[in-house]
C-alpha cells in the first residue's frame, strides 16, 4: 500500500459532501475469501459474546492532497486498522467503518464482508484494511469508528478516534485549490513611493502591488493617529495595481504611517490575510538642510547619552523599594496603594482562570488593589452592571488609579458586534453570575478613552501566549499595547506612574520581568494557567467557535440574556459606531460629547465612602493569594 505524506492545512472550509476519491477499500488482498464491499443499509444481527470476534486496533491515519478527476488538488484522509491475531479471527465475517463530520453532521459508512482463513496474511504479517481517499474539509473534526462483524450483544467492541484537520500554512499544500482560493500563493510585492509637490504643498503616496488570481477586489488603506483613508480598487484583468493618496504637506501628527491591503478572496472573503508595511513620511516633508541640522543635533545628544550610559554601566541598576524602611523584600509594599479595574471577556473557563491568577499576582506580589466584577458580585448585583461600571470609572478618573483592558478574541468579537457585526453570545457569559460585563464596559469607556486627556488612565494589554495583537479593537490601536507577561514590568510602572528609564539609571522591580515572574507561588500559578490554556488551544483549534452559543441554546438561558440586553441598551447611547477609523471617533466626540457624560449625582457621599472600601477576598482566588 502507498500512502501520501502527512500534511497540515490552514484555510477556511466550505462544507461539502463526505465522499471518497472514486477509490475503493482494498478488497483484493491475497488470502481474502468472498470479499465484497457494500454500504451499511442492511441491518445485522448481534451474536453472543463468545461467538463474536474481538475489536480491531488502529494502525495510523494520514492527511495529504490528491488530484481529483477535475485535475484539482483536494485534501484527503486515509484511515487504516489492524485485525488482531487470535482464535476469534475464525469468527470474523467482516468490518465496518463509519466517518462522521462533526461540523456538518454528514456521515459515510463502508462495510467489508470477508472471511480470513489464517491469522496472518501470506506475507506473515497481521491483516490491515485501509480506507483511502476520503475527501475532508480543513478545520473540520471527524469521528472515525471501526468495529468487526458480527458484533456481540452485551459488549461494545468498537474503537473510535477524533481527527481534526488543521490549517493551510504548510508550503507543501499551497498549490491545492482551496489554499489558492484563500490566497496561499499570493505574492503581493507591495511598494510605496512618496513624493512632494512643493507648489501645491501636497504629499503624494502611490501604493503598488501585484494582483492575485482569486481576488477581484482590494481595499488599500493608510492609517496614522488621527487619520484613516482607504480606497477600493478592482483587478479588471490587470496583474499589477496602483492606488494614489494625497495629503496636505506634513499634516500627519506622526512620521510613521501604516499601509495595509485587504484582499477579498472567494473563500475567506472579508477575513483574509492582509499584508502591511510602515513608511516614514517625515523624510519627504523636511528639507535636506533640516535633516542635516537634525542629524548633527542627534549626534551631540547621542554622545551625551553614551556618556550617561557609560556611567550607568559602572553602577548597579537602581531598584525601586516601595517599603517603609527602604528595603526591597520579595513581596514589597507600595507607599500609596494603587487600584486597578480590570476589563476583560469571559472567553473560556481556562481564560477566566488566567484572569483570576493575574488578580492574585497583582494583589500578593505587587500589593495592588484589584477591582474585578467576579470579586464584587454582591455589590454588582445590588447596583446593576451599568451603575457599577460607571461608579468605578468615575472613581478611577478622579484619582491616580488605572483601568486595565485585557484584549482577547472575545473582546474583538464583541467590539465588532457593537459595530454592526453578528451578535456574540459566549457560553461562559451565561454561566457567570455577572453575565456579559464587557459590552457595557466598552460602551462606557471607549468614548472617554479616545480623549487625549484620558490616555494615562487606560492600559491596554493581552497575553501573547494565548492571544494576539489582532485581538485588540481598533480604538485601542492608538496607544501602547503591552504583551503579558513579557512587558509586565513596564505595565506595572504605568500603574505606579513611574518611568522605568531615567537619565543615568534603569529602574527595576525584582520578580516582575517576563523571565522571573513565575518564581513566586502566585506567579507560578499564573504561568501554569497560561500554559494550560495554550495547550488547550493547540489541541482544539476551534475552541472559540465552540464557546459561541446558538439561538437554540440561548432560549434556556433567558435570565443571562437579559444581562446582554442591558449591555445592548447602553451600546445604543453611541449613535454611530466607532469603527475602523480613529478620525471618525474623534469627530463623534466633538459633536456628541455630552452623550457620554455619566450621572454623578446618583450616589451620596456616604455611599461613595462605602464603595471606596477595599473589596473582600473572593473565594475564587483566595487559594491563590499566598504571600510570595
Amino acid at each position: 500500500m502507498i500512502f501520501v505524506p502527512f500534511f497540515f492545512f490552514c484555510l477556511t472550509a466550505v462544507s461539502s459532501s463526505l465522499r471518497t476519491m472514486d477509490m475503493r477499500p482494498d478488497c483484493n488482498q491475497e488470502g481474502l475469501d468472498n470479499c465484497k464491499i457494500t454500504n451499511c443499509s442492511e441491518n445485522l444481527t448481534a451474536v453472543q459474546r463468545r461467538l463474536a470476534p474481538v475489536e480491531p486496533e488502529w494502525d495510523h491515519e494520514q492527511l495529504g492532497v490528491w488530484m481529483d478527476k477535475h485535475d484539482e488538488f483536494v485534501s484527503v484522509m486515509n484511515v487504516t486498522w489492524i485485525i488482531k491475531a487470535g482464535a476469534s479471527i475464525h469468527a470474523l465475517r467482516g468490518s465496518e467503518i463509519n466517518i462522521l463530520d462533526e461540523s456538518t453532521n454528514q456521515n459515510m459508512c463502508v462495510r467489508y464482508s470477508y472471511k480470513l482463513g489464517e491469522q496472518q496474511n501470506p506475507k506473515r504479517k497481521r491483516w490491515k484494511f485501509p480506507l483511502d481517499g476520503v475527501v475532508v474539509e480543513p478545520r473540520h473534526t471527524y469521528t472515525v469508528t471501526v468495529f468487526n462483524l458480527p458484533e456481540p450483544e452485551m459488549r461494545d467492541n468498537r474503537i473510535r478516534k477524533q481527527i481534526t484537520i488543521p490549517g493551510c500554512d504548510d508550503r507543501r499544500i499551497q498549490n491545492s485549490v482551496m489554499c489558492r482560493q484563500n490566497g496561499s500563493l499570493w505574492v503581493h510585492n507591495m511598494t510605496a513611493n512618496l513624493s512632494v509637490d512643493k507648489e501645491r504643498k501636497m504629499l503624494s503616496i502611490v501604493v503598488s502591488f501585484q494582483a492575485a488570481q482569486y481576488s477581484e477586489r482590494y481595499q488599500v488603506s493608510i492609517q496614522s493617529p488621527g487619520l484613516h483613508h482607504s480606497k477600493n480598487v478592482s483587478k479588471e484583468n490587470r496583474t499589477s495595481l496602483n492606488v494614489t493618496f494625497e495629503f496636505g504637506l506634513c499634516q500627519l501628527s506622526q512620521c510613521e504611517m501604516l499601509i495595509m491591503i485587504q484582499p477579498f478572496f472567494i473563500r475567506c472573503k472579508n477575513d483574509c490575510w492582509r499584508p502591511k508595511m510602515i513608511v516614514n513620511q517625515c523624510l519627504h516633508c523636511f528639507p535636506r538642510t533640516s535633516i542635516v541640522k537634525g542629524a548633527v543635533g542627534l549626534l551631540l545628544i547621542g554622545s551625551f547619552l553614551a556618556c550617561l550610559l557609560w556611567r550607568a554601566s559602572h553602577k548597579d541598576p537602581v531598584r525601586i523599594s516601595l517599603s517603609a524602611d527602604e528595603e526591597p523584600p520579595e513581596g514589597f509594599q507600595m507607599q500609596e496603594r494603587k487600584r486597578v479595574l480590570i476589563i476583560y471577556s469571559l472567553d473560556h473557563p481556562l481564560y477566566k482562570n488566567i484572569v483570576l491568577k493575574l488578580c492574585a499576582f497583582l494583589a500578593t506580589k505587587c500589593g495592588t488593589e484589584v477591582v474585578l466584577d467576579l470579586l464584587d458580585s454582591t455589590r454588582l448585583g445590588m447596583l446593576g452592571s451599568i451603575q457599577w461600571l460607571e461608579w468605578q470609572r468615575e472613581q478611577i478618573e478622579s484619582s491616580s488609579d488605572k483601568i486595565l483592558i485585557l484584549c482577547s478574541r472575545g473582546v474583538q468579537a464583541k467590539w465588532r458586534a457593537m459595530c454592526g457585526d453578528r451578535r456574540v453570545f459566549l457560553r461562559e457569559d451565561f454561566r457567570s453570575p455577572v453575565g456579559d460585563m464587557l459590552s457595557p464596559a466598552l460602551s462606557l469607556m471607549v468614548p472617554h478613552f479616545i480623549r487625549s486627556a484620558s490616555f494615562e488612565k487606560y492600559i491596554v494589554a493581552y497575553f501573547d501566549d494565548v492571544c494576539s495583537e489582532d485581538d485588540v479593537p481598533t480604538p485601542f490601536n492608538i496607544t501602547v499595547r503591552y504583551k503579558l507577561m513579557k512587558h509586565f514590568e513596564e505595565l506595572f510602572f504605568r500603574i505606579l506612574d513611574t518611568a522605568k528609564h531615567k537619565p543615568g539609571r534603569v529602574n527595576q522591580i525584582e520578580g516582575l520581568s517576563g523571565d522571573d515572574f513565575y518564581h513566586c507561588p502566585s506567579g507560578r500559578a499564573l504561568w501554569d494557567a497560561i500554559e494550560a490554556f495554550r495547550s488547550y488551544q493547540r489541541e482544539h483549534p476551534q475552541w472559540f467557535e465552540d464557546e459561541l452559543l446558538e439561538s437554540s441554546e440561548l432560549e434556556a438561558e433567558e435570565p443571562s440574556a437579559e444581562i446582554f440586553d442591558s449591555a445592548k441598551t447602553m451600546t445604543n447611547l453611541i449613535t454611530h459606531c466607532v469603527s475602523d477609523s480613529t478620525q471618525m471617533m474623534l469627530s463623534q466626540l466633538k459633536t456628541q460629547g455630552s452623550d457620554f457624560t455619566g450621572d454623578k449625582t446618583g450616589l451620596n457621599m456616604a455611599e461613595k465612602s462605602q464603595m471606596c472600601s477595599s473589596v473582600g477576598v473572593n473565594p475564587l482566588i483566595a487559594e491563590n493569594m499566598q504571600p510570595c
